[in-house]
């Protein structure tokens, strides 16, 4: 035993028989007594007679996890759009110079925001969940759907989700120049998925993504399913400046867009000029009769001022029956 631990031990011993001593006094002398703990490479510590001392290292604990958010809630995957390339496709954005299409739907979403908020005429029950469909395929749904998700998104006081409901023949990831994703079809299958691990926010700041998801062979047949029912009213009621934007499979199709159309408060028809027939448009407006409000917008309207086919809208507004 050293003489320092035979002093340790003696200043214990007085401690304990009642003698006043510095209560730090024993450690002070129990660390003077550990060995010595040298790291190669240092100066001094190639030559241990030299006597110099390293105070030992200190093993820092493996990083906790991350916290989840202050809401409780874990964060959403973050996703970059190319806002430049969108733009050259005639997707509304944020930061774009005042252009005819981005003017038609102002006039477009006013109606509806309205509705959404409750300051149209009437109170609309559901009236933040609107469904943008069509009649028949490539009638210009999808690229409707974005550009009305990209308008309402610059709104001050709203925020917008998008969510692919065409799940049959999902677009929505396409025209923004998005990878496939997981979403909608995973949240009604994969038992514990929840909304915020499959949902994509945006670097536009108001807008976030529900993709259609991971590909199922009753893609169609979950739409209608009470699951998806309750996936509805749940993202309904979660946000009370949320505006939910589904882009539906088109009504002459399959039968799940009419199910789908039963949860709705609004839908938006998207008609191609020229191209339906009157007759396709009135099937499909008598598939979706119960919801209380209907949109219709005609897309690749002839502009007589260009000669040509653009971008115009033309659109009809009404409750109930009215078209």
């Amino acid at each position: 035993m050293s003489l320092i631990e035979q002093a340790a031990k003696r200043l214990e011993m007085l401690r304990q028989a009642g003698a006043q001593v510095p209560a730090d006094a024993v450690e002070i002398l129990r660390q003077a007594s550990a060995p010595a703990v040298r790291e190669p490479g240092l100066p001094g510590n190639s030559n241990a007679s030299e006597g110099v001392q390293i105070p030992e290292a200190r093993i820092s604990p493996l990083q906790a996890p991350s916290e989840p958010s202050s809401t409780g809630f874990m964060q959403s995957k973050r996703v970059e759009l190319d806002l430049y390339a969108l733009a050259a496709r005639s997707v509304i954005t944020p930061d774009a110079p005042r252009s005819q299409i981005a003017e038609e739907y102002r006039v477009i979403k006013r109606p509806l925001i309205s509705n959404a908020m409750g300051k149209g005429a009437a109170p609309i029950v559901d009236g933040n969940l609107i469904m943008v469909t069509s009649a028949l395929p490539r009638e210009g749904k999808s690229f409707t759907a974005v550009n009305l998700a990209m308008s309402i998104a610059a709104e001050l006081d709203n925020t917008v989700m998008l969510v692919d409901a065409d799940v049959a023949r999902p677009s929505v990831l396409n025209v923004l120049g998005l990878p496939p994703s997981p979403g909608l079809l995973d949240l009604l299958t994969k038992e514990g998925t929840k909304i915020a691990d499959v949902l994509l926010r945006t670097n536009v700041e108001k807008l976030t993504i529900l993709p259609s998801g991971s590909p199922h062979q009753r893609a169609t047949e979950l739409l209608a399913s009470d699951a998806m029912a309750r996936l509805v009213r749940e993202m309904a009621d979660r946000y009370p400046d949320r505006i939910i934007i589904f882009d539906s499979p088109p009504l002459l199709l399959t039968t799940e867009s009419r199910v789908l159309a039963t949860h709705m408060g609004q839908i938006v028809m998207v008609v191609q000029a020229e191209s339906t027939s009157q007759a396709e448009v009135k099937r499909a407006l008598a598939a979706i009769e119960a919801c209380p409000v209907k949109m219709m917008v005609l897309n690749q309207a002839r502009n007589v001022s260009q000669g040509g086919y653009g971008y115009g809208y033309g659109y009809g507004y009404g409750y109930g029956h009215a078209a």
